[in-house]
């Protein structure tokens, strides 16, 4: 069981009305000082934008890149906080960029993915934060690794961190995808799950890679009933830095939040409520069914490999393996069923299948 953790709650930051989401917003870099200024002045006229976002130190893959300002435009954060209000959220992966940020007045910081994947790195950053009572958000790791996330978080924890909450950005794609990182949104709902009372937010600039893909991706979080967006906006993206071509024009921002359909995560409806319980018990029903069903398929599985072992016979059946595949993707297809789900379905069933025939074939005692 997991201890439970500090949270952020929502009613640290001003809203704009009950569905509105908190946005967190604003350019991938500080550049230059008009730069910012002239994106902060756009972004604060925009409803709900109350947070500004900006990367003033770069953790870049490779060296002899833009690699941020440094200093230097923390000073800058704090005239856009004078000029137009708006509260300043900045990327920390040092303890010298945390006291950095105390120093400036920073309101909010938040801990790269790069960062999330690195227990030394966080838990350097958890000491620095000790008896420090300033709003804290984790991005999750670059590989899906819920538990690592779940570190970073306890680290902090532990070290007195008052305020957190977290940032879903996806996570790296060791395929080839038409977007920047896989967005593995079962890794988010975990969280979710796990701690109820945590702020979660998307970072959909990251999942896409290009501006493009920033509304589908934040439309989906929303209905995922995330808390909030971080999205990345330039005053013009064209001359960015970095990450030009995933940052938006903060009137293209305005037009994406203006679109955006916001839900309710329920209904007094008497009758939706009716209708959604029918429907939820006949899932109920079907989904214990489906384990019943399991258990006695890998019942069938141990009497298979009791075989095997008998007769010396190998554990992979390559035809076998391959008839099951092709009659279950035309049998689920034929239901409606994406061939992509049955795949990785029988996948997941063919692989304990494999590991269980492994265990019996090869416990002691059971030799040929």
């Amino acid at each position: 069981m997991n201890p439970k953790l500090n949270t952020l709650p929502l009613a640290v930051f001003a809203t704009s009305g009950p569905l509105k989401p908190l946005v967190i917003a604003g350019p991938c870099s500080a550049e230059t000082r008009e730069q910012l200024l002239s994106t902060a002045r756009a972004l604060s006229e925009i409803d709900g934008i109350h947070i500004l976002r900006a990367g003033i130190w770069k953790p870049r893959t490779r060296p002899n890149s833009f690699e941020g300002v440094g200093e230097i435009g923390l000073k800058w954060l704090q005239e856009v906080k004078a000029e137009t209000g708006l509260l300043s959220a900045v990327e920390v992966a040092k303890p010298a960029h945390v006291e950095l940020c105390l120093k400036h007045g920073i309101d909010i910081l938040w801990i790269g993915a790069r960062s999330t994947a690195n227990p030394f790195t966080i838990q350097e950053l958890a000491l620095a934060l000790k008896g420090v009572d300033i709003p804290v958000l984790v991005k999750n790791p670059v590989n899906p690794d819920v538990e690592l996330w779940i570190g970073a978080l306890e680290r902090l924890n532990k070290s007195g961190v008052k305020r957190m909450g977290v940032i879903f950005r996806g996570v790296f794609p060791y395929e080839k995808t038409h977007l920047r990182n896989l967005p593995r949104w079962e890794m988010a709902i975990e969280i979710m799950r796990l701690f109820p009372d945590l702020t979660v937010l998307c970072d959909p600039s990251h999942i896409a890679g290009k501006k493009e893909y920033v509304f589908e991706i934040a439309q989906r979080a929303i209905d995922l009933n995330f808390h909030g967006l971080m999205i990345e906006s330039h005053i013009n993206p064209a001359t960015a830095l970095s990450d030009a071509a995933q940052q938006l024009t903060p009137l293209e921002l305005k037009g994406l939040l203006q679109n955006l359909k916001f839900r309710t995560a329920t209904s007094q409806n008497p009758e939706f409520v009716s209708s959604l319980e029918q429907c939820r018990e006949k899932i109920n029903s079907i989904d214990f069914q489906v384990l019943e069903l399991l258990g006695r398929r890998m019942g069938l599985v141990k009497e298979i490999a009791e075989y095997k072992r008998r007769n010396n016979v190998t554990i992979l059946q390559l035809r076998r393996w391959e008839d099951i595949i092709n009659t279950r993707l035309a049998f689920g297809h034929n239901r409606g069923l994406p061939d992509a789900f049955i795949k990785q379905l029988f996948e997941m069933i063919h692989k304990e299948a494999i590991q269980l025939q492994t265990e019996l074939m090869n416990k002691p005692g059971n030799g040929s």
